[in-house]
């Protein structure tokens, strides 16, 4: 049987031994008494259950497809204002085409290890590596830009820090593992001063693209009021020049190429319809390439403590219903 927590084994092991200690104590301190003893050993069930089902129990067999199942793939998205500009397809924002490449690489790399990493004024970890394919479905569903207000300038290069982290503690954790890069941005710098290199050392990447999106002739851009509102009232205003009018965002493939160029990896051109092939015989395919090799993938075994909490929770909530029926209130006494 081998485990796969959901937390890192420094961060499981001090809760387990926590947990453990916590229930020898309680148990210790009340003595037990007949009374007591189902209460104790329900809760006791209830949590050493929880903990069993976070460590992810597991049985080798089954199999996974070798040339997925050795990546780890790194989605560093822009979010900039500038990603809301309409001149996706028939007037769509670009965010639009965005979110469909992010779902279309994800259903080609099956079993891969996902992350995604979005910039705007600054760069975050939105999802750290996982296999939960779901997950980054639900994350590039929401993908929102950031809130008008709050966008004071960005960079393009604003997540290489960021990136260079995950990139590296990756290979610390699993150096055997291809680390793959897909940039989705317009590459549109707003910060008023020109970008930083995008230099990543060249052994963190081993594939890849820059993915662009927008056209020359450019979009406007809805507000964005909050992450709660669908749609926004009005355009963004551009006020740089004397006269107020609807700004327009457009594309900078020339800054994209640069980027691709420092990540070593080649630049794709994104519009409505497009297929997925370019973006993935562009990603160096002697790291993507298909293959009939199959490594040991393992049965999930989580499924069944946590199947034993849904039992015991059940179990618990029937007793406590019945016992609120019994729990009749007393009948007034009638005086004659």
């Amino acid at each position: 049987m081998t485990f796969q927590p959901i937390w890192p084994w420094w961060a499981m092991l001090p809760l387990v031994v926590a947990v453990v200690g916590f229930l020898a104590w309680t148990a210790h301190r009340d003595r037990l008494r007949r009374a007591g003893l189902r209460g104790w050993l329900l809760s006791s069930g209830l949590v050493v259950l929880l903990l069993l089902a976070a460590l992810r129990p597991g049985l080798p067999g089954g199999s996974v497809r070798a040339a997925a199942s050795d990546l780890n793939v790194f989605f560093v998205v822009d979010t900039t204002s500038s990603i809301a500009a309409e001149d996706y397809g028939d007037g769509s924002p670009r965010l639009e085409g965005v979110r469909k490449d992010i779902m279309a690489i994800a259903g080609e790399l099956a079993g891969a290890r996902f992350s995604m990493i979005t910039f705007d004024s600054q760069a975050v970890v939105r999802m750290p590596l996982t296999t939960d394919a779901s997950a980054l479905g639900i994350l590039t569903s929401v993908l929102e830009p950031q809130i008008t207000v709050y966008s004071t300038g960005s960079s393009v290069t604003a997540a290489r820090t960021v990136l260079t982290q995950r990139l590296r503690a990756a290979r610390e954790s699993h150096p055997e593992r291809a680390r793959i890069v897909y940039y989705l941005g317009d590459g549109e710098q707003t910060s008023g001063k020109a970008p930083e290199a995008m230099t990543v050392d060249a052994s963190l990447v081993n594939g890849g693209a820059v993915l662009g999106y927008g056209t020359v002739q450019g979009g406007r851009m809805k507000e964005k009021a909050d992450y709660s509102s669908d749609e926004a009232a009005d355009y963004i205003q551009d006020r740089s020049g004397g006269g107020a009018g609807d700004a327009v965002s457009r594309i900078d493939e020339e800054t994209l190429r640069h980027i691709a160029a420092q990540l070593g990896v080649p630049y794709v051109h994104r519009t409505a319809g497009d297929g997925v092939a370019p973006m993935m015989q562009a990603a160096k395919p002697g790291a993507l390439k298909e293959t009939s090799e199959s490594l040991q993938g393992r049965v999930e075994l989580y499924w069944v403590p946590a199947l034993g909490v849904f039992v015991l929770a059940l179990w618990e909530s029937l007793r406590v219903l019945r016992e609120l029926r019994q729990l009749r209130p007393a009948r007034p006494e009638v005086r004659a």
